[in-house]
């Protein structure tokens, strides 16, 4: 298993550079990156002092963009198995 060592996360124009290539609204970026809404994607895209994207939320994003469906369902599984409860959003299952 591989163990990151350093991590410089994504700029802000780097996120914004994604959610132009991806087409996407704010708010169907917050979806992806497991936010609540758009108001919470701002947050690490502009304003005076914007958050840092954590090691783990970059890596929840980038799993949910190139992984298939089955696969990122035997995850949300192995995490159910690990103690978690998961329910989606309707018409999401």
């Amino acid at each position: 298993m591989k163990i990151i060592k350093h991590y410089t996360p994504p700029s802000t124009s780097d996120l914004e550079a994604l959610k132009g290539k991806l087409s996407k609204t704010g708010n169907e970026m917050a979806a992806i990156a497991g936010l609540s809404d758009g108001r919470q994607w701002r947050k690490y895209t502009g304003g005076a002092s914007p958050r840092e994207l954590s090691a783990q939320m970059l890596f929840f994003i980038a799993a949910r963009l190139s992984l298939p469906e089955d696969q990122l369902d035997a995850i949300y599984q192995q995490m159910r198995e690990l103690g978690a409860e998961i329910e989606f959003e309707p018409g999401n299952d």
